[in-house]
């Protein structure tokens, strides 16, 4: 009877979640709808922005459109999305 060497090969764990995590990013849609205080309020309130970083934002968004808020998994984003949508925001996954 033989034996058989089995050469194992070993990885962290961050090495496996980087393997496998695709980052997406949260965009913010500028509309006509919400107000600045709102968007910023929201900010502040789901995803734990500064006052001051939520204006930059919101300024942001006002004058370009749009603007990218969170990055992460697909589904820590989905989350958030979901969370913000209900908000009555504008925003999508990239």
């Amino acid at each position: 009877m033989s034996e058989t060497q089995v050469q194992e090969e070993t990885f962290t764990l961050d090495e496996i979640l980087s393997s496998i995590k695709r980052n997406h990013r949260l965009i913010l849609w500028n509309d006509d709808t919400n107000t600045f205080d709102h968007v910023i309020n929201c900010l502040v309130k789901y995803l734990d922005y500064t006052e001051s970083q939520a204006e930059k934002i919101a300024w942001t968004v006002h004058t370009k459109g749009k603007c990218a808020v969170l990055e992460g998994s697909w589904t820590e984003v989905e989350v958030y999305r979901k969370i913000l949508k209900q908000e009555g925001l504008t925003v999508t996954i990239e």
